[in-house]
């Protein structure tokens, strides 16, 4: 059975072969912020969300914006051109911006409150003042980069089609500033996502992509993007998925670091579906480009990659296949040896998924030397990776042909499994009781052997300390192990060894 990543949602398990076990997924780390505050840089110069991340300064202009629109506000009676005046005399110095840059607690209910924003959404309009446009915007960016409620406040003031107007504004930073802000407001969740694509934002946002666009200019695109395909219940019309994919994989060419992990992780959300939405992504032929990301130094660029990789093969044998043919299971081994163990938990998630598949699928998965590491990582591991490789342990128990499981016992896999039987997690013990069982009906030819080769491993005392365990269920399964293969006699070595006999080899199946 495969799974999907787990303690996020377990909407997607396939059942590939019988199995006794239901498996789930691995859990997703959020590598991504749901919206980006805005860090300075004076209206010539690009932002990134760059700045953001490596800084965490929040809310520039929040302040000034803040002056700014109550001012205007109450000037309203002020012809244009004295309203303008007083807002460059105002607010274009840099010292004060920076200072402003800094501020943790922007007063924005204070902002809504006074029923400033419809006022501001008003100057995205003034396409005769760059200065009065841009400060606007930038004020609605930030606004809407809060609360949920703060930035509803942002939309139903009718800022998404003056934003999605302003794409296509002749100066760049102002349409980059309207990138930024319908980042945040498709970051909110799937509702604004939809009101953006409704409100038909992707044709001048991808419009955006080209060669000459500046590198910070293309990381805010990169992560709105991301933000669009992002979220669930519903998923993102599949039209607007079409839509936005061949920019995904012009972009996946990039080298700037920012943007080919923003790309990964859009195409990680996309493939975090159905089937049919995985075929989607994977018949556009980006899966070799998936792999060869996931050799990638970067880590901010491995995660998302592995991630996309390993929502693929929770689909069909054929898109695992497709996964295999693009070279996925060259890359895992060295993955399961990451120093970094979120890496390996998610290797080993993957890797189970694809020992879930069919025996010529298992078998590819031997030729490319994948036991040795996975029995170290069972071994060594930190406990979320090893729950994983326990997985991966199972479904290979499971759907592998009996010459595959011998080879996967004659790697040694019997020690770390049966030691593992002392963890505190009752659901990972339960998995492996249910795995040793699994190993004993795969042959009876070899249940004597196996018996000895549990008892000199420990196993034996471990499976009957479980009898005293608080959850009935694995008392109940360790109680049907002894029973069933460990109370009889033809498990007892001297009975079954003449005096004098040395033990057999107990990898010799």
């Amino acid at each position: 059975m495969k799974h999907p990543s787990s303690e996020l949602i377990l909407t997607k398990p396939r059942q590939r072969m019988e199995v006794n076990v239901e498996l789930r997924k691995a859990k997703k780390d959020e590598q991504i912020l749901k919206r980006r505050n805005i860090s300075f840089s004076s209206m010539g110069e690009s932002l990134s969300p760059e700045q953001e991340k490596k800084n965490a300064v929040s809310t520039v202009h929040y302040c000034a914006k803040t002056m700014l629109a109550a001012q205007l506000y109450g000037q309203a009676n002020l012809c244009s051109d004295t309203v303008a005046r007083h807002s460059e005399c105002h607010f274009l110095s840099v010292p004060h911006r920076r200072m402003l840059s800094r501020q943790r607690n922007p007063p924005l209910n204070q902002i809504i409150e006074a029923g400033i924003i419809p006022k501001l959404v008003e100057f995205l309009s003034r396409n005769d003042n760059v200065t009065l446009q841009f400060e606007a915007a930038w004020a609605l960016t930030n606004i809407a980069s809060g609360t949920s409620d703060q930035t509803r406040a942002v939309v139903e003031a009718g800022a998404v089609p003056a934003f999605v107007a302003l794409l296509s504004s002749p100066h760049m930073h102002i349409s980059e500033q309207s990138v930024w802000a319908l980042g945040n407001i498709a970051g909110d969740g799937p509702m604004y996502r939809d009101s953006l694509i409704h409100n038909n934002v992707i044709p001048p946002l991808l419009a955006l992509v080209s060669p000459s666009t500046p590198v910070g200019f293309l990381r805010n695109i990169t992560w709105t993007l991301s933000n669009l395909c992002r979220n669930k219940n519903p998923y993102p019309p599949l039209e607007a998925v079409r839509q936005i994919l061949p920019v995904l994989i012009r972009l996946l060419k990039h080298e700037d670091k920012d943007i080919l992990s923003d790309t990964c992780w859009a195409v990680s959300y996309l493939t975090d579906g159905s089937n049919d939405r995985i075929h989607v992504v994977v018949e556009t032929g980006i899966l070799p480009r998936l792999v060869e990301l996931m050799a990638s130094p970067e880590l901010s660029v491995v995660t998302p990659a592995l991630r996309a990789i390993g929502n693929v093969v929770t689909g069909t044998d054929e898109q695992t296949q497709m996964a295999i043919d693009a070279g996925v299971l060259t890359v895992l081994p060295q993955l399961l040896q990451h120093p970094k163990p979120t890496i390996q938990k998610e290797a080993a998630w993957t890797l189970s998924n694809i020992a879930a598949g069919p025996c010529h699928q298992i078998q590819q998965l031997i030729t490319c030397g994948l036991l040795l590491p996975l029995v170290e990582l069972l071994d060594k591991g930190e406990f979320k990776a090893q729950k994983e490789a326990v997985w991966a342990v199972a479904n290979f128990t499971t759907g592998g042909t009996v010459q595959q499981v011998v080879e996967l016992v004659q790697y040694g896999v019997l020690k770390p499994l049966l030691n593992l039987l002392s963890a505190r997690d009752g659901k990972t013990i339960l998995v492996i009781l249910d795995t040793i069982s699994n190993l004993f009906l795969r042959n009876k030819a070899w249940i004597s052997k196996l018996c000895f080769l549990v008892e000199e491993l420990g196993g034996l005392e471990k499976i009957e300390a479980l009898q005293t365990h608080n959850n009935t269920m694995v008392y109940q399964a360790a109680l049907g192990l002894i029973e069933r293969y460990f109370a009889s006699e033809v498990c007892g070595l001297s009975q079954l060894l003449p005096s004098g006999t040395e033990k057999p080899d107990f990898y010799n199946f």
